[in-house]
């Protein structure tokens, strides 16, 4: 499976990180935490992270000085958070190099959209790359020729189909969450009804399922979206 963007979170309250790496790792990242400024220098070093999210106010070591020493020797993308909206706060952060700013408290899906936002704009790393070839189990997905097949047997699949399914097989084994399907498969701005995606799982399933009411390919996750089990 491709390598998953791998974002360190940087924040000296330790529920605040752990919190982010959970929500961020349901998103289908990779994510590192580290609780002071030295720390994070520690762990940047020694994991290479595709994304720094970095909290301004730090004993010792503040973010702004970390983001300093990172722009020394990377221009791997850093978002700076700070619970003040000072406009000179995000001057400060920008100027020290930072490549975006948001302020807490914040949503969310907000923050997964300004990660994403600035992994693309950078170009450090796409969160999925499109592989052009997928195999799980029986099933094995072409890209290129826009063909899938299971046991050799070819399966025709409608496009959004089809791109649901080559999303969940290249994070086969990691829950997907239903708003990375939406973004990912209908686009950003989508705006119509969720129940759309359900829809799809459904025709999907029916598809490649020997019994699509008790699948054993995709399966549902409540509360978070969708995964696909490797064999």
């Amino acid at each position: 499976m491709d390598k998953k963007a791998r974002v360190l979170v940087v924040d000296d309250e330790p529920s605040y990180c752990e919190g982010l790496k959970v929500a961020l790792g349901a998103e289908g990242f990779v994510v590192d935490v580290a609780a002071s400024g030295e720390q994070a220098l520690t762990i940047f070093d020694a994991q290479e992270p595709d994304l720094v999210l970095l909290d301004v106010m730090m004993p010792r070591l503040s973010g702004l000085d970390v983001c300093r020493r990172i722009r020394s020797k990377s221009d791997v993308p850093v978002i700076m958070v700070s619970a003040r909206r000072d406009e000179i706060d995000t001057v400060v952060g920008l100027e020290v190099g930072a490549d975006d700013y948001i302020a807490k408290p914040y949503r969310l899906r907000e923050l997964v959209a300004r990660i994403r936002t600035v992994l693309r704009r950078t170009g450090a790393h796409l969160a999925r790359s499109r592989q052009s070839k997928l195999e799980v189990g029986e099933v094995v997905l072409d890209r290129d020729r826009h063909r899938v097949t299971l046991l050799d047997e070819v399966i025709k699949l409608p496009l959004k189909e089809f791109e649901l399914l080559a999303l969940l097989m290249e994070n086969a084994g990691f829950v997907v969450t239903r708003q990375t399907l939406i973004d990912r498969v209908w686009g950003f701005g989508y705006v119509g009804n969720t129940k759309t995606l359900d829809v799809h799982i459904k025709r999907l399933r029916s598809r490649i399922e020997e019994d699509s009411k008790k699948p054993r390919r995709i399966v549902t996750v409540r509360g978070l979206g969708y995964k696909y089990l490797e064999p």
